[in-house]
């Protein structure tokens, strides 16, 4: 079967513009397949008996092999047959080739008519596109690279000693000398406690005393994934007031980022890489195929592509592009419009500013469905991490470790449980300790630490156990502290005496696992 077709008249006019935008001694025939080919990704079908008849046939001739050249003729068969599930033989077969002609070099001259890039830009472009519905790519934990970001974090260079509690009997002082490398390798810290045992008031404390011994260089995020109800919020206001915290309320206040701006969109390379990286921690919560991460992936490019002046494109405009090429509704619609319909991220970067330099209480109000929630925390954990990979290790001098920031999970054993989450939290604990930030993690038992898969207990160089439900599981306990079995009686006999308000520790200034009061935020 010989496929000799004409283009609409029309098609002949846009020909003429565009193939010298391919270069000089480009056949016309070009730019023909490149328009059938962009036509079929798109996705569009056509009623052949239908469609055939609003078009007309007055426009440039193709001969069949001047069109396809016999080398790649059935390549180009095959993608209609594939298209339309038809057979090569089908009699409606240079219909469609022609329909798909005209309709794909339409839809290029409307690109080229307002776009400022080149020909081999845009092929450059959709022929990774193509790339990405093929395999489902292994998006790496490590950060994503960003030579041309512009937010930087100074470091406090000098000894933070904290005074987390005092003993029971005399009621000495207890310090933790939070980054002296000569007794600890890194600032991490894991808190485990049932609630109402005094955990997130000693940890507020802690955090404040961090903050004020550094002259306020040292900031912090407080993740609250369960969200802060109206009276738990009066009650915090002594803290934000003297902490000078803000207090974003999700998603009755934005939080004062848009979670793109870690990619770099001046590398092109690096930028696609960043794509993916976003891309990854939408579709992990919810589980999406291949062909949904595509998808994204393309919308996300697209957003990306119709920016100028160096802007990022917001959620809700990723998820408009998302509407143009995606007519299904599915999983990855559904939260794709939840993040946008909820407004949880500033959308206008020119009220953007550095938060990483100001301390910050993110709530996620458990009003949220449980998968924006998800998907937004770790949009902001991903947003931070890589941020801080890209300045660079804080120096340590005198054996003291600079520290710029802090990062406070509360409720973190339901993070813990998220499979789909722990290589990307493993990864962060293990990389951005040598940047000169610290993870305190707090969690209601010491057993969520312990996950099948990985031990997070044992990235934390710091350990304070409060009152728990099991506390006869003296080899657990031992493991949470990173204790010998020599302390084994100590721990019961602490554990079996311990109060309110008090705990056990691991820290090289005091007694292990021996009782002592701890700090509370309240009592000052």
């Amino acid at each position: 079967m010989q496929i000799n077709i004409k283009t609409s008249e029309k098609s002949q006019d846009i020909i003429r513009r565009l193939t010298p935008k391919l270069g000089d001694r480009t056949p016309e025939n070009v730019i023909a397949r490149i328009a059938l080919a962009y036509s079929l990704h798109k996705g569009i079908k056509f009623n052949v008996n239908q469609a055939f008849g609003t078009t007309d046939s007055k426009g440039k001739e193709y001969k069949d092999h001047i069109l396809f050249d016999s080398q790649f003729r059935d390549f180009y068969i095959a993608l209609i047959c594939q298209h339309y599930e038809i057979y090569k033989s089908d009699d409606n077969i240079p219909k469609y080739v022609k329909l798909h002609i005209d309709n794909g070099l339409e839809l290029l001259d409307k690109i080229f008519d307002t776009s400022e890039y080149t020909f081999f830009d845009f092929l450059n472009e959709h022929i990774e596109k193509g790339t990405q519905h093929l395999v489902d790519v292994a998006v790496s934990t490590e950060h994503v690279r960003n030579n041309h970001q512009n937010v930087e974090k100074s470091y406090f260079s000098n000894l933070i000693k904290l005074e987390v509690g005092k003993t029971i009997d005399t009621n000495e002082p207890v310090y933790l000398s939070i980054n002296d490398s000569t007794k600890y390798n890194n600032c991490h810290i894991a808190v485990a406690g049932n609630s109402g045992t005094g955990k997130t008031q000693f940890a507020l404390d802690f955090i404040s005393q961090i903050y004020e011994k550094s002259n306020g260089q040292v900031n912090f995020i407080f993740l609250d994934f369960k969200g802060l109800k109206k009276k738990k919020v009066e009650e915090l206001k002594p803290f934000f007031d003297n902490t000078k915290t803000i207090f974003v309320d999700v998603p009755h206040t934005k939080f004062p980022v848009n979670p793109l701006t870690f990619i770099d969109n001046v590398n092109e390379q690096d930028k696609n890489m960043g794509i993916d990286k976003f891309v990854d921690v939408i579709c992990k919560y919810s589980n999406l195929g291949t062909k949904q991460r595509g998808i994204l992936r393309e919308a996300t490019s697209e957003a990306f592509i119709e920016q100028r002046g160096g802007t990022y494109p917001t959620i809700p405009q990723i998820n408009e592009k998302l509407q143009e090429i995606y007519e299904k509704q599915d999983t990855l619609t559904e939260i794709m419009n939840d993040l946008s319909r909820y407004e949880i991220f500033l959308e206008d970067r020119k009220n953007e500013s550095n938060f990483l330099n100001k301390n910050i209480y993110l709530s996620l109000s458990d009003d949220l469905p449980t998968s924006v929630r998800f998907t937004s925390l770790f949009l902001v954990i991903n947003y931070i991490y890589n941020i801080f990979m890209n300045m660079g290790d804080s120096p340590t001098e005198n054996n003291i470790k600079s520290l710029r920031y802090v990062i406070l999970i509360d409720e973190a054993h339901d993070l813990f449980k998220e499979k789909k989450y722990q290589r990307i939290l493993e990864t962060m604990l293990r990389k951005i300790r040598s940047i000169g930030v610290s993870i305190v993690l707090l969690s209601q038992g010491i057993e969520e630490y312990n996950q099948k898969d990985f031990d997070f207990s044992s990235m934390c160089e710091i350990a304070f156990l409060f009152d728990i439900k099991d506390k006869n599981n003296t080899k657990a306990m031992e493991k949470f502290l990173g204790l010998s079995g020599k302390d084994t009686n100590t721990i019961a006999q602490s554990m079996s005496k311990i109060q309110k308000g008090q705990t056990i520790a691991n820290i090289k200034e005091f007694d292990k696992a021996k009782l002592f009061k701890v700090n509370q935020y309240w009592e000052r």
